[in-house]
């Protein structure tokens, strides 16, 4: 069998199952033969059968199944009467494919099995002629004279016999002597009678088919007193079941087994891991060495057992993919674009509750990107593309997820067009817009209701949607990501967990209550003394931040969050380091206390409107731990929380926050070991930009950032400094006054310190205001307007532009 096709296993799962049921229902409509309900059912299974022979290149049995299904079908149109010379006929057909498909599974081919007799018959029956004598079905030998001696009975009957000597009741075949051929075997109403003539490769045929109809059972089987068999043979003959048993064919390999009880047993393993888990807790306590080596078998089994049924409901999401091709191909033409669609990794497997959970999301993404990402075929030609466009579909397993990518070759999202959407229709305002960066803006088209479609089609509208799309994902514990690039396609990326019902989570405590973190979600863990958090986590704009390797980490506590108190007073931060649609943040908690895996239970309607729980959970102390939803924290630290505290500022407080922000520098290297120190002030938005990106007007340099040209100044050929230039990604710190912007490119952000204590000197150089002692180094105090005016002479010749505070007084008051 390990030589057979996929195909062809399938066919013969399948054809072996219909064969099990037409002798069922051809009985059954010999009793009844005016139903025509059961005489369809039996026409359109042995069609089934015919065509795939046919496209399998099996001749022979599409030969019996060809004339089988012209009898069935006279008979279905009244043509012809049912009779039982007419039903005995179709048995034995019947009982033919079951002989050819037995030969086929053992060989691969169709053997030596004749099929002409069984024609003639059908023939025959059909013309009212009289009938030859039946026809002998071919039957196989086993392999070995052993298994020849008894026919080997399913797995389902030998799981009923008893474990010592086989006891089966009398047959009422002739008895035999242990020269004769395998006595006949009685197979329901078709019998198949094998003569003392019979030549091996038939009989090794009857052997075959016989292995595989559920219809013989142990009770069918002669007993040693009516083959007359010596007292050892039995013992042989039952070795030899046993051993055909071992070598089951493939429709005793594969059960149908239905989803609802799938989902009892997963209910079932979850409950057995909750248990496992309490049990481990209380053993670990325990100096039992019985008892600890128990709780281990236990728990290995467990695990074991968790595997094993997880694998049962796993599928390839090839199973909702199929179904793609033909939605493209229909939007392609209603919409007159030469679409090509390509699949990457269709045989990744998937939770098959969650393969069901993605596929309206994912027929979402991809009507969207068909509709509004690829451009129309005389648009991509002005545009310098093919003609066609090409939707590419990729999935692959990744740190214990799935993802599952749509990317198209599109026109792309442009994030300005975006924006300005979002403020006209009062989503965001101005301010909030300048503050988010491309890849903040491009999850606007996650807002309900919102599209940057010139019309409403009826296919779909990039954005309307899209936040159904967002919920359902996020409703099993998945993200989403969209990155796009104006002019070269979109990719909008799910990441999805392989299970939902047992994952792994970190537990912690947040005062004194216990909260479980899902592991996908979690990075790393930092842990922070007293006297380090003092100086480490800072303020920027009235959040906390944490330089976590020289990259800034929003930091969200979670007693904030849910409005408690903490119960650490001992200064100790602990930070679990989460990432959430492709953005990094810090949790704060209390402490952590392990890792386990935990059993998702759903919560109900009320915990689920508060909008920070995703589930409930029992750890294995038998306490129940709420499951944090890393996603709504995430919208609430990068979005939502910073802002609320900013309004809700006083007067008093802003300016008290300006005054202390004046006296913090961001620190920059600019090569050569030169370090310059900007007032922070100064500094609208960190970015980072790809040197390929860089245009030139003249001898300037400029590069287009949110719908303008933006003119840049390089501080290492500003300032003499020898910094590298074959960067691939520029650190760019943009300065934004009324309208004009200017790009300050430095090689490398360090720190921000606080300059209020350090040591001055007005020792200088062109494009500086002095020097300063920062961080234990002599730092350069750059003249922000001087570079400024090196990038935009014209800067402030607007009557309202204004010197930024504190770019050179108050800097040497340092």
């Amino acid at each position: 069998m390990d030589g057979l096709d996929d195909i062809v296993e399938e066919f013969l799962v399948e054809s072996h199952e219909n064969l099990d049921q037409l002798d069922s229902d051809l009985v059954a409509l010999e009793q009844d033969p005016n139903s025509r309900e059961r005489l369809s059912s039996i026409f359109r299974t042995i069609h089934t059968i015919k065509g795939t022979s046919g496209f399998l290149a099996f001749n022979r049995l599409e030969e019996v199944t060809h004339v089988g299904e012209n009898m069935l079908s006279r008979l279905r149109d009244g043509e012809l009467a049912l009779t039982p010379e007419r039903t005995s006929v179709l048995l034995q057909m019947v009982d033919t494919v079951r002989a050819l498909l037995t030969t086929i599974e053992a060989s691969g081919g169709e053997g030596s099995v004749e099929v002409a007799g069984v024609v003639a018959a059908i023939t025959a029956a059909m013309d009212d002629a009289p009938a030859a004598p039946a026809a002998t079905v071919p039957a196989p030998r086993a392999a070995s004279t052993s298994a020849a001696a008894k026919p080997k009975a399913p797995a389902k009957s030998a799981a009923k016999a008893p474990a010592k000597k086989t006891t089966a009741r009398k047959a009422a075949a002739p008895r035999a002597t242990t020269k004769a051929a395998p006595a006949a075997v009685s197979v329901d109403e078709a019998p198949v009678v094998v003569e003392e003539t019979t030549s091996a490769p038939a009989a090794e045929l009857l052997e075959g088919a016989n292995a595989v109809m559920p219809e013989t059972t142990v009770e069918n089987l002669p007993s040693p007193e009516a083959t007359d068999l010596p007292e050892h043979a039995d013992g042989e003959a039952t070795a030899a079941a046993g051993d055909g048993q071992a070598r089951r064919g493939v429709a005793d390999s594969t059960i149908r087994v239905d989803v609802d009880l799938l989902d009892e047993l997963m209910l079932l393993v979850g409950e057995l891991v909750l248990t496992r888990n309490q049990i481990v807790q209380y053993v670990g306590r325990s100096n039992d060495t019985d008892l600890v080596r128990a709780s281990q078998r236990l728990n290995l089994i467990a695990s074991e057992l968790q595997e094993g049924v997880m694998k049962t409901r796993m599928q390839p999401i090839d199973h909702i993919w199929s179904k793609l091709p033909r939605v493209v191909r229909d939007l392609g033409m209603q919409l007159k674009k030469s679409i090509r669609l390509e699949m990457e990794g269709r045989e990744t497997e998937l939770d098959k509750t969650l393969l069901e959970a993605v596929k309206d999301p994912l027929t979402h993404l991809v009507r969207n990107s068909v509709d509004h990402g690829i451009e129309a075929p005389d648009a991509r030609k002005s545009a310098g593309k093919p003609a066609e466009g090409v939707l590419t579909l990729r999935a692959r397993h990744e740190s214990g997820q799935v993802v599952v990518e749509v990317a198209d070759d599109g026109a792309g999202i442009d994030p300005v067009k975006l924006g300005k959407k979002a403020v006209e229709r009062g989503l965001i305002t101005v301010a909030q817009l300048d503050r988010m960066s491309p890849a903040d803006i491009l999850q606007l088209i996650f807002l309900p209701g919102f599209s940057t479609a010139a019309a409403v089609t009826n296919v779909s509208g990039r954005g309307v949607g899209m936040d159904v799309v967002k919920t359902n994902i996020e409703a099993i514990g998945g993200t989403i990501e969209v990155e796009s690039e104006a002019g070269r396609g979109t990719v909008c990326r799910l990441r999805i967990p392989l299970t939902l019902a047992i994952v792994p989570a970190l537990t912690v405590e947040c005062a004194g209550d216990r909260y479980a973190i899902p592991q996908i979600s979690l990075q790393e863990l930092v842990s922070l003394d007293a006297e380090k958090a003092a100086n480490a986590v800072e303020e920027v704009g009235g959040a906390q931040v944490y330089r976590l390797r020289g990259e800034l980490l929003p930091l969200v506590r979670l007693t904030d969050v849910l409005g408690l108190t903490s119960e650490r007073h001992d200064g100790h931060v602990v930070i679990a380091v989460l990432r959430s649609e492709g953005r990094r943040f810090g949790l704060v908690v209390d402490r952590v206390i392990n890792t386990e895996e935990i059993v998702v239970k759903a919560v109900g309607g009320q915990m689920k409107a508060i909008g920070l729980y995703s589930g409930a959970t029992v750890l294995g102390d038998g306490t129940v731990a709420l499951i944090l939803d890393v996603q709504a924290l995430a919208r609430r630290a990068l979005r939502t929380e910073t802002a609320e505290r900013q309004e809700s500022r006083t007067s008093e407080a802003e300016a008290a926050a300006a005054e202390t922000e004046r006296q913090r520098m961001l620190l920059a290297a600019i090569g050569g070991g030169r370090r310059v120190a900007i007032p922070l002030d100064t500094v609208t938005r960190l970015e980072q930009v790809k040197a390929e990106t860089v245009e030139k007007v003249g001898n300037r340099e400029v590069v287009q950032y949110r719908g303008a040209i933006l003119p840049i100044v390089r501080l290492d050929r500003h300032l003499g400094a020898y910094g590298e230039s074959d960067r691939e990604v520029l650190e760019v710190i943009v300065y934004s006054d009324h309208g004009r912007s200017v790009a300050i490119v430095v090689e490398e952000i360090l720190d921000i310190v606080d300059g209020e204590a350090a040591v001055r000197s007005d020792i200088d150089d062109l494009g500086l205001l002095g020097s300063a002692v920062l961080g234990d180094k002599v730092t350069e105090l750059l003249d922000v307007r001087a570079a400024i005016l090196a990038a935009d002479p014209a800067f402030y010749s607007h009557p309202s532009a204004t010197t930024p505070a504190g770019v050179s007084d108050s800097l040497l008051e340092v």
